[in-house]
């Protein structure tokens, strides 16, 4: 595959003298130029709708982004490594759980850079945004709701506030009202710190066809469904953040960097191999993707 987005930028002139903290707003080196993300091919008005929906209600569905081959391709890579069930009630006594997704399998690599999903990512989150976690979740029959939360809990920052991530989850089978269709509770994105869900508060289901996606902000409550029918239910979750949080998983110590030469740019982007400017993210005071360059 081509790799001309890595290669070395000459760029401008070098300075060696800031005098203003706008000197601070790039890579310094200049050796690696920024790219693209690949949501800029994704039409304005088409992510406006999208924004708007999320903006009202925490969420957003997705529908039909992957073809049916391609959920197939994603079931046979990911079934025969689905092997154990969850160590609490949380990840779920009957639901398979897979972490260290990118090491194990490409087959999931389209759903983390789909690029109607970056084109929102791109207008929520600030410039080399990072991915936060990803998984591979299968829900089982007689499996029990999820606890009820926002993904972006762990981060203490008072609410409201503005979300700190974002997170999509695909279906890969059918989400239907009976197998465990993660629920949302819409407008729970504004509500405040000592605001929990109660009896009264509206729930929806995420019920979609395969190859399709809810997207939804981290401060929006949810949790997974219960599986009240005779199949499982395989989904895929990614997740992600600002670039100046730490991520749920860190890929930088799971990741094998053959397998981050393997991904496309965004994705090698988002697994940290990129620089919040002026230098978070940086290995020897240098950009981090120095460390895939070839040994000369």
């Amino acid at each position: 595959m081509s790799r001309t987005s890595d290669a070395p930028d000459p760029g401008p002139a070098r300075v060696d003298t800031i005098d203003s903290l706008d000197g601070l707003h790039a890579d310094l080196a200049r050796r690696h130029r920024a790219t693209a993300s690949g949501g800029a091919a994704v039409p304005a008005a088409t992510v406006d709708a999208d924004l708007a929906a999320l903006e009202r209600d925490g969420y957003v569905i997705l529908r039909d982004l992957l073809t049916e081959s391609e959920c197939e391709d994603v079931r046979a890579a990911v079934t025969p490594l689905l092997d154990h069930t969850g160590r609490n009630t949380f990840e779920g006594r009957a639901t398979q759980r897979l972490y260290s997704v990118l090491d194990k399998t490409r087959a999931c690599d389209r759903l983390v850079d789909h690029p109607r999903v970056l084109a929102l990512l791109d207008r929520l989150l600030m410039p080399n945004h990072l991915l936060s976690q990803l998984q591979v979740i299968n829900i089982l029959p007689g499996e029990d709701a999820q606890l009820l939360h926002h993904d972006d809990g762990m981060y203490p920052v008072p609410r409201p506030r503005p979300a700190l991530g974002a997170a999509t989850v695909w279906a890969i089978d059918a989400f239907t009202e009976e197998n465990g269709a993660t629920v949302v509770l819409p407008g729970s994105h504004h509500w405040g710190d000592g605001r929990r869900p109660a009896d009264g508060d509206t729930r929806v289901k995420a019920v979609m066809p395969p190859g399709s996606c809810v997207f939804f902000v981290g401060t929006l409550w949810h949790g997974g469904g219960a599986n009240t029918s005779a199949d499982a239910r395989l989904a895929v979750t990614a997740q992600y953040c600002e670039p100046w949080l730490r991520p749920q998983e860190a890929f930088t110590l799971s990741t094998t960097r053959d397998t981050v030469r393997a991904v496309s740019e965004d994705i090698r982007r988002m697994l940290g191999y990129s620089i919040h400017p002026p230098f978070l993210g940086m290995v020897d005071g240098m950009h981090p993707k120095r460390l895939l360059d070839p040994v000369s």
